[in-house]
């Protein structure tokens, strides 16, 4: 299923975990173990378990699931809402990110029975029996459900996310027509989370030269916004053949993203731009 709003949450049953064969040549260090069970509080009378995955560097030791036994009476309807819970009741040491709680800034963007989501908005009634959650796939990880994107950021600025502009500034804003400033919906929305990046297979395989989905959506936002005088230098800088040409149409990109958005149509709008322009 294709998200197509904010409030729908994907249905898809995917893997929570793929199985990885054990002559598969994982090195001992990344195999993760079996971790520490938390029971629920003795009045507790409604309980949920989740599987939460744990990493501390500087413990030395392996990553490992911990599960915790929440008492779902004694907190609010959402995943973020049990992170809460666990962290203040039970143990101060689960780290992980958080902001708004509105779906806006994407901090608790993590991975949820095997969906990439916003911790805020997923509902604990829409988790399995056992709930599992990780962080986001194919980042390094810094602590517990924190991934490291310093990378991902770089491509993001490598877009040069700004107005571009030769003319003059205007004394007051740069007008715009209701018919261009509506060429930006669907992308102006994207708040940066990085579920779809995380979610792209292509960036696992080329993520050190493919920009990914997030970036691309975000250049496409930019070169089909009418104030900006730079797409032919943004197209110049696109056209190459890990930047942009490593995305396959998967669409796990835009099955994922939590705001409904489309990167897999952004990235096909540059495509389709470069070979117009060299007609």
């Amino acid at each position: 299923m294709i998200i197509e709003s904010s409030d729908r949450v994907s249905r898809l049953s995917w893997f929570k975990r793929f199985p990885i064969p054990r002559n598969f040549k994982v090195t001992p260090e990344s195999r993760i173990e079996k971790g520490r069970t938390w029971p629920a509080p003795a009045y507790a009378k409604r309980v949920k378990a989740f599987e939460i995955y744990r990493y501390d560097p500087d413990s030395g030791g392996n990553p490992h699931l911990d599960t915790f036994h929440v008492d779902v009476d004694d907190c609010g309807p959402m995943v973020l809402d049990a992170l809460f819970w666990i962290k203040n009741k039970v143990d101060s040491t689960l780290a992980f990110r958080r902001s708004c709680r509105e779906g806006v800034c994407g901090s608790c963007a993590m991975n949820m029975d095997g969906t990439n989501w916003l911790a805020c908005t997923r509902f604990i009634s829409d988790m399995g029996t056992n709930a599992t959650i990780y962080p986001l796939a194919n980042l390094r990880i810094i602590k517990d459900l924190v991934p490291d994107l310093t990378h991902i950021f770089a491509q993001y600025a490598a877009i040069e996310p700004w107005l571009h502009s030769k003319t003059p500034e205007p004394e007051k804003e740069r007008l715009q027509s209701p018919e261009d400033r509506s060429q930006l919906d669907g992308y102006y929305e994207c708040i940066l989370c990085f579920c779809c990046t995380s979610g792209c297979p292509s960036h696992w395989w080329n993520g050190n030269r493919f920009l990914g989905p997030a970036a691309l959506l975000q250049a496409w936002r930019w070169l089909t916004d009418s104030r900006d005088e730079a797409k032919g230098k943004r197209l110049d800088a696109l056209e190459d053949p890990f930047r942009l040409y490593r995305c396959h149409t998967i669409l796990n990109c835009t099955r994922t993203c939590p705001k409904g958005l489309n990167p897999g149509k952004a990235i096909a709008e540059i495509k389709k731009a470069i070979v117009e322009r060299e007609k």
